[in-house]
């Protein structure tokens, strides 16, 4: 059992160590991000990026079938507004 004696030199060599772990930790992750920075510059120097490709010239728009005078998707009417692409019906015409 730990005494208020020993306490508080068993948290203080137990905190170097965590710092020590921490720092091995760090230095670890700072040499392998390193290793692979340089593996990849030596395999960008091994195969160079292959070159843009060429942009093709752009076409002038084709011009297509002339658009209609109106965009309505509505019947003809006569001048009265009645539907003139149909026959009246007879009760319409009124027999």
């Amino acid at each position: 059992m730990l005494g208020p004696e020993k306490l508080p030199r068993v948290v203080a060599e137990f905190g170097r160590w965590v710092g020590r772990a921490r720092a091995m930790a760090r230095q670890f992750r700072e040499q392998l991000e390193e290793e692979v920075q340089l593996e990849e510059a030596r395999r960008a120097q091994r195969n160079p990026p292959p070159p843009p490709p060429a942009e093709a010239p752009t076409a002038a728009p084709q011009p297509g079938p002339p658009l209609p005078k109106s965009y309505s998707h509505a019947h003809p009417t006569d001048a009265s507004g009645a539907d003139v692409s149909r026959a009246p019906s007879a009760d319409e015409r009124g027999t």
